[in-house]
Order: C-alpha cells, then sequence, then structure tokens
C-alpha cells in the first residue's frame, strides 16, 4: 500500500454527509496517471479564453513578449498552490467539499464551495454558448447561409444541442471525462501547430509575423488635448510590405463630414466626446470599409504606471484559474501518487498556456496582414470564430469548427462542470448524486444567460480573484501549517464530529478570516484610495486571510 496514502477505516455510510460520490476513492480507483492530468489540463487551457489573453494586454499597450512572460509567470505561480491543495486529494482520495470541511466546517464549506460552484455555472454557460455557435456556423458553411448578426433561433438551437452534448458526458461520470480529456489533448495540440504552420507559411516567416504586433498596440482612433484644443489622431493598418490598408477616413459622428485622404497628421476637432471614426480602402473593388470606432481620449502615462499595469495584469491571470485552483482536489483524488499530480500539473498547465496564448498573437498577426478586410486593429479577428468566418472554403470552415468544439467541451467539462457538481452535491450528499448535480450546474448554465454574460466578462477575473483568493489561503494555511497534513478522515463524514466546530458546523476561525478577506481584497472596488488592494485582489485577500485564519487557530483549542 502507498504509505502516502490515507483510507477510510470506518463505516460512516449511514451519515448524511456521506455519498458514494463523496467518498474517498479507493487505491484500486486511482487510474489517472500524469499524462492523464497533464491532458486534463491541456483539454482545459486550450479554449477561446486562453487564445484571447493576450489580445487584452496588447490592447492596452504591452507587446507581445511582455504579454508571454505576463501568462507565464501568472501560471507558474498559480500552479505552486494549485499542487499544494492538490495534496490532500491525492493523500486523502476526497474531493474539495470534503476537505474543506476540516477547515470551514461541516455547514460553513458550503459558503466556499458553493460560491465557487455559482461562478463556475457562468462559466459553463459562457463556454456552452461558444460551442452552440461552432455548431451555428458549421451548419451556415453546409447550408450555405451567412449567418446573422445578434441573437437568433438558430444559434439558439446550436447553444442547445452542445448543452445535450456536455450533459451526456456528465451523465456518463468521471471516466468518460478521463477518456475525453486524454484523447482530446493531442488533437489540440495539433490544432495549435496546424495553426502556426498556416501562419508561417502565409507571411513566410516569424520574425515578419510577430513585427505586427506592434500595430496592434494602438487603437484606431485615439484623441489628445493640448491645452484648451483637441486632436485625433488615426491609427491604421500596415500590409507585410508596409504598405498602408487604408485610403480615406470619415468622422462619421459629424453629420456634415465626408470621406478625406488618410492623414497620420493630428487633426482639430472641437470637443473629445462621442467622436466616430471610419475608414475604407477604396481603391479595392469592391470598396472596404472598417467597423466604426469611437474615439477614446488618452492621457500621459504616469511614471511607474507600466510597472503598475504589469501587477494588475499578473493579477488579473491569476485570477483565470482561481476557481481551479480551490477544487483540484476534485481531480486529483482519482491519481495515484503525489509525483503524478506534482508533474501532471506542471507539465500540463503553464507550458500550455503560453503556447496558445502565443498561438493566438501569432495566428491574429498573420491575419492582419494577409486579409485585406483587416484595415484596423480593432478589425483584427483575435478570437477563432471571427479568424474562421474568413475563410471562403466550407470544408476549412467545418474542420476548424469541429476542432473548436472539442476544445470548448473538454474545457467545459473538466473546468466547469466537477467542481460545481460535487458542491451541489455536497448541499444534501444522500439526495444530490454526482450526476444531479451536474444537470443544476447546465441548468444554472442556461438561467445566466451566457449571451448576455459573455459581453460583461472583461471586469470578471480581478472580481473573482478577490473572492477565491480567501479560500485558497484558508484551506493551503489549514492543511499544511495547522494540521500539518494530518486530517482525521472519518470525522470529515460525522455530522457532531471534531470538523463541526462545537456542533454548530462552522468554523469561527475560518468565517472571520474569509469576511476580512473578501472585504479586503474588494474594498478597493468602491474606495479609490484603496484601489490598490482590488487591483491585486487575489494577492491581498489570499495573504490576509491566511494571517488572519493562522493566528486565530493557534489560540484556539479546536485543532
Amino acid at each position: 500500500m502507498n504509505k502516502d496514502i490515507v483510507e477510510l477505516q470506518e463505516d460512516v455510510s449511514n451519515s448524511p454527509l456521506y455519498s458514494e460520490d463523496l467518498a474517498p476513492v479507493p487505491v484500486s480507483k486511482r487510474t489517472w496517471n500524469k499524462w492523464n492530468l497533464a491532458a486534463i489540463w491541456i483539454g482545459m487551457a486550450v479554449c477561446i479564453p486562453t487564445y484571447l489573453l493576450a489580445s487584452y494586454m496588447i490592447k492596452t499597450g504591452l507587446n507581445w513578449y511582455e504579454a508571454l512572460i505576463i501568462i507565464g509567470l501568472a501560471n507558474l505561480i498559480i500552479t505552486i498552490p494549485m499542487i499544494l491543495n492538490g495534496h490532500a486529494g491525492v493523500k486523502y482520495g476526497v474531493p474539495f467539499p470534503v476537505i474543506g470541511r476540516a477547515a470551514f466546517g461541516t455547514k460553513g464549506i458550503h459558503i466556499a464551495s458553493v460560491t465557487r460552484g455559482i461562478i463556475a455555472c457562468g462559466w459553463f454557460g459562457v463556454q456552452t454558448w461558444i460551442g452552440g455557435l461552432a455548431i451555428y456556423a458549421i451548419f451556415n458553411a453546409i447550408t450555405g447561409n451567412t449567418g446573422e448578426l445578434g441573437l437568433s433561433i438558430g444559434k439558439f438551437v446550436g447553444f442547445a444541442i452542445f448543452w445535450f452534448i456536455n450533459i451526456y458526458f456528465i451523465w456518463k461520470g468521471t471516466e468518460s471525462i478521463k477518456w475525453l480529456e486524454t484523447y482530446s489533448a493531442p488533437i489540440l495540440i495539433i490544432m495549435g501547430i496546424v495553426l502556426i504552420v498556416w501562419s508561417f507559411t502565409k507571411a513566410e516567416g516569424f520574425s515578419i509575423v510577430l513585427q505586427q504586433s506592434h500595430q496592434l498596440e494602438k487603437t484606431a482612433a485615439t484623441i489628445t488635448k493640448d491645452n484648451d484644443a483637441f486632436y485625433l489622431h488615426l491609427n491604421a493598418l500596415n500590409d507585410k510590405e508596409g504598405n498602408l490598408k487604408v485610403t480615406e477616413y470619415s468622422i462619421v459622428s459629424d453629420k456634415s463630414s465626408s470621406w478625406k485622404p488618410y492623414t497620420n497628421e493630428p487633426i482639430s476637432i472641437s470637443n473629445a466626446e462621442n467622436i466616430q471614426v471610419q475608414f475604407r480602402n477604396s481603391k479595392e473593388n469592391p470598396i472596404i470599409e472598417s467597423s466604426i470606432v469611437t474615439a477614446a481620449l488618452v492621457t500621459t502615462p504616469k511614471k511607474g504606471s507600466k510597472l503598475w499595469g504589469y501587477l494588475l495584469w499578473l493579477t488579473a491571470m491569476v485570477g483565470f484559474w482561481a476557481t481551479m485552483s480551490i477544487s483540484i482536489a476534485d481531480i486529483t483524488r482519482y491519481a495515484s501518487t503525489q509525483k503524478d499530480q506534482i508533474a501532471g500539473q506542471f507539465i500540463g498547465l503553464p507550458g500550455t498556456m503560453m503556447l496558445y496564448s502565443f498561438v493566438g498573437i501569432f495566428v491574429t498577426c498573420a491575419a492582419v496582414i494577409n486579409f485585406k478586410d483587416v484595415l484596423i486593429a480593432d478589425d483584427a479577428p483575435w478570437d477563432p470564430v471571427s479568424l474562421i468566418a474568413k475563410f471562403k472554403s466550407p470544408t476549412v470552415v467545418i474542420i476548424a469548427q469541429i476542432f473548436m468544439l472539442i476544445a470548448t467541451l473538454s474545457t467545459n467539462i473538466a473546468a466547469n462542470v466537477i467542481a460545481p457538481a460535487n458542491a451541489f452535491s455536497n448541499l444534501l450528499p444522500k439526495k444530490i448524486s454526482f450526476r444531479v448535480g451536474g444537470l443544476i450546474t447546465g441548468v444554472i448554465g442556461i438561467l445566466i444567460m451566457p449571451w448576455w454574460l459573455l459581453n460583461q466578462i472583461s471586469g470578471f477575473l480581478i472580481f473573482v480573484s478577490g473572492l477565491l483568493g480567501p479560500v485558497l489561503g484558508i484551506l493551503i494555511t489549514d492543511y499544511f501549517l495547522i494540521r500539518k497534513k494530518r486530517v482525521e478522515l472519518a470525522e470529515l463524514y460525522k455530522v457532531e464530529g471534531v470538523y463541526s466546530y462545537n456542533k454548530t458546523g462552522f468554523n469561527k476561525a475560518a468565517m472571520i478570516a474569509l469576511l476580512i478577506g473578501v472585504f479586503s481584497a474588494l474594498i478597493g472596488y468602491w474606495v479609490p484610495s484603496l484601489n490598490f488592494l482590488y487591483a491585486l485582489s487575489w494577492f491581498t485577500g489570499f495573504i490576509i486571510s491566511s494571517v488572519i485564519y493562522y493566528v486565530m487557530m493557534k489560540k484556539s483549542k479546536q485543532i
């Protein structure tokens, strides 16, 4: 027997806190090795949000290698607590809602696990909507339809079809999820390689492509103020030979404006409010026009602001996997050794995140210089859906969208179903199974209206970091510093056991540390002078909750 694994020796199956889905996984069923775990992470990391990460950073003025360094560093940082928190899953074979009872109490854990579960339901809905759009695109490619802007019946039908595909794997259980991730991982790696080869071939070299990234750092139209005068600045794109792709511009918000020759010189304007600009290339037949963009008033950056920008993005990137770092025991409980979970996570997470972020940068830069209809950075096809739509071949569109379906499905099932299914099951273990918990996740994923949530996602990561950083801090502090990795396994399933904390079900120290940690992390959202706490919300909440919890537990006699 593996001395690093503790198995349940007492019969607690009659306890209302026990169910087969929440019971420790026996050694005989620990079938996931390091390559299965690495495949899980590849499957989760290869998704549209990963592909888009660098684009958000480049649009704020960072260059491509700064974006990749921040993404790589953030994922190395989050992998460490991910491995630490995964230790208990391997040692005791229990999911997050069960091991979390030791720190939060048999009832208190519901606050942490359901919060994490609801957030996952939101992501489940968003990813399912994206998968539905891929099905809709396949239908249009087969039928020759052009598709519709905005919401349509076809998009909701695609959403429903993909929702049922997700529910199928939920109903089949964790072994089907392992199968899905294991076989999808190599397909997703091949997809990334194909995208890079296409970009390299079209642009005739890596350096030519990456040189274009500086064009994407500037928005198409900006406004500056000099004394009391306002000036409009235009930024159109060049092709790979350096030729300008735009011939004319128009200030469409000015009803008296007409098309004028494009210029790099500042344009004097009367005010800075709601200035809308459009670009076109009149040399092409038919004429190519850009989207209409609203010019933003920009100010001179303060000294040190770039370093602060790095920290903000580092926090957001850490927050990208804040949910999984809490519930990682849901997955590591199926691993046979600690070496497997450590190696699997390090192999699968940081490298894949950097690779697919690079794919997003490289492919988009290649598209900018190869597609004639991309005139400004604002119209760059950063997301794969927009990129695929530019290809005229139905075969290419169908194959690419099938790849996207696989990527979206593998991410959705592993990252956004297992944790909430266990969280809901933990509410009523005897009545809510993993399957039923998964169905609840799916239903909430619909009710949360992902077609609306998708447009609100930009500020989501930092806020989520503030909620979940404190939970992770408490979990790791409790397991490693307070309990020294020793947990009474049978007591986790007893209503009046040591983890009921005097039969209240709540660990007072954890509740206070959680409340103060979340408050400290999020107070800056409402109080401008404390904005730095919110900007670094994951680190703020993690550190403050860890310290408060450690001090209170050391003074307590409840250990």
